[in-house]
């Protein structure tokens, strides 16, 4: 059965929108992650050290700073709760520049920082393989991102 040009249109419109909807799932997850990760990654220059976390809000969490022997020393910062963070817990952060914020440091943090990438690879796995039909693309996506997001659970 020979297939029309306009079905064969159709079909490549149906895959040109499916990639496109890919390409910005993902594009946005590398992005959110990003704003956190940079830090983590670029963490040269800037100070680090040890928060005890004191006290916490609705959003954020707020802590005395030890700094290592070569950075700035803070009466206090600020921690995202996101990074399951509680009264009394201590963990390596990095300051990030121009402010009294931190971000978690080490494997945990790290992590932690690419949890919108991996959800944005498990929702992605879904229009990969429905629709684009590409199952074996879909399935690598979507295991990767339910790894990254399983690790980072169990990390922190």
């Amino acid at each position: 059965m020979k297939r029309s040009s306009s079905h064969r249109a159709a079909a490549a419109g149906r895959r040109v929108a499916m990639g496109l909807v890919v390409l910005v799932l993902l594009v946005a997850g590398a992005w959110a992650s990003w704003d956190a990760a940079h830090h983590i990654i670029l963490a040269k220059g800037r100070d680090h050290g040890t928060v005890t976390v004191t006290g916490c809000g609705e959003e954020k969490c707020t802590g005395s700073f030890t700094p290592d022997s070569v950075s700035r020393e803070r009466p206090r910062v600020t921690v995202d709760r996101s990074v399951a963070a509680r009264e009394g817990d201590r963990f390596p952060v990095v300051v990030k520049p121009g402010s009294d914020a931190v971000v978690r440091t080490g494997l945990p943090g790290f992590l932690h920082a690419w949890v919108p990438l991996a959800g944005a690879l498990v929702l992605a796995a879904f229009v990969i393989g429905g629709g684009l039909r590409m199952t074996r693309t879909a399935w690598g996506a979507g295991t990767a991102g339910a790894v990254l997001l399983v690790a980072t659970f169990v990390a922190l």
